[in-house]
């Protein structure tokens, strides 16, 4: 590509790098941006803001005596969050490609220092480390970007150069050892629920890449013989036995480890059609949902939005969703095409996965909802990811 800034150099990838102001006056920065993406993140973490604030403005045994402690830190982690974007789009994911490496080893250190006395246990999963300002983080949710980026460097890089249509086996079999590594240590913690996002993840990047269906069936086989291993062998703690055990009977001990389950399942059957208003909630207020902020968040929009709130968020997600898609299948290299596909499958399972355990179709795993639940860790993925995302789309040609 020739003549003034060329995609490449849009995405932070090439001989130069341009400035902002440059990008954005010669090249169309704006028109480059898929807005529907960047609105709709946007607004689903302004609306989770809400529910947030909601469900701890009386808590005050979490906000410390203040009402707005969880609204102020949820809009400092959607701020951050948004500039790490702008930071992955100015470096490219093609610029992100020669820094896998680095990336994927300093995840693999992180993760394991959790498993070190640095590491902390926060509502019985220990998959945090504790920082300095009452602040945590969770290594586990950057895993699942290092992952990506990872599996889809090495499974691309021959096909992008030419060399082969698709990846061959040995290809396949060292991105699935790059994927193990981390989410090996991640079960140890144990954090199931990243876990198993981490295999949706993998599965979505072995199907973008066109590896054989030999590799995804024996990939499926193999995932529950594991999980019949890891049930055998006890590796799980009681707390998720439990879990697994109130969804498959959900009238077993309904006060005990049906209690989430029960309590969520109550407060967004009573919002009805459109929810009985902002700040109103009976279970909310009540503070009969336990994590209402973080795991079971949709609960406050189901209650105090009613049907036609949670429709709202499930739509809003499903425009990323489309979007990130459509950005998947148009790029011209492999890479971003694995890269999108893998966020796909990462952003589409957790929200399902997240509102599926409040409405008792799916077993409680503790993981957030992508946007909306509060959570620093998580939003600082999420972000991360819209701006692979967009870096992906910005280094299509214009006509494209």
């Amino acid at each position: 590509m020739t003549g003034g800034v060329n995609s490449f150099q849009v995405s932070g990838y090439g001989p130069e790098r341009a400035g902002w102001t440059r990008v954005f006056a010669r090249d169309g920065l704006a028109r480059r941006l898929d807005w529907p993406i960047l609105l709709a993140g946007l607004a689903l973490s302004l609306l989770g803001s809400l529910l947030v604030y909601s469900a701890t403005r009386n808590r005050t045994e979490l906000n410390q005596g203040d009402p707005y402690y969880f609204l102020v830190r949820h809009w400092l982690n959607t701020g951050i969050g948004v500039a790490l974007m702008i930071g992955a789009i100015w470096l490219g994911h093609r610029g992100l490609r020669t820094a896998v490496p680095l990336l994927y080893g300093a995840s693999v250190f992180l993760i394991l220092l959790v498993l070190t006395p640095l590491g902390s246990t926060i509502n019985g999963a220990h998959s945090w480390i504790k920082l300095p300002g009452g602040f945590s983080l969770q290594p586990s949710e950057f895993v699942k970007i290092t992952i990506i980026l990872g599996m889809a460097m090495l499974l691309a890089a021959r096909v992008d150069a030419g060399d082969k249509p698709y990846p061959d086996h040995r290809t396949v079999l060292q991105a699935l050892g790059l994927a193990v590594v981390p989410m090996l240590i991640v079960m140890l913690m144990p954090d199931l629920g990243s876990v198993m996002v981490m295999v949706i993840i993998v599965l979505g990047v072995l199907l973008a890449s066109g590896a054989s269906n030999r590799w995804i069936f024996g990939l499926l086989g193999a995932g529950a013989a594991g999980a019949i291993t890891v049930w055998q062998l006890g590796i799980l703690d009681e707390y998720q036995i439990n879990r697994f055990a109130a969804f498959a009977n959900p009238e077993l001990d309904p006060a005990g480890v049906g209690y989430n389950t029960n309590q969520a399942r109550i407060a967004i059957g009573s919002g009805g059609l459109t929810g009985s208003g902002l700040f109103q909630g009976s279970q909310t207020t009540g503070q009969f949902v336990p994590e209402q902020q973080t795991d079971f968040v949709f609960t406050v929009a189901g209650e105090e939005l009613g049907f036609v709130g949670g429709a709202l968020i499930i739509g809003l997600l499903g425009i990323i969703l489309w979007r990130a898609c459509r950005i998947a299948r148009d790029t011209t290299d492999l890479y971003g095409t694995i890269v999108a596909a893998g966020i796909v499958a990462w952003f589409a399972f957790q929200t399902f996965e997240n509102i599926g355990m409040t409405l008792g179709i799916m077993p409680v795993t503790g993981l957030p909802l992508p946007f909306v639940s509060y959570g620093g860790s998580s939003m600082f993925a999420v972000w991360l990811a819209i701006g692979l995302l967009q870096s992906i789309r910005m280094q299509r040609p214009m006509s494209a």
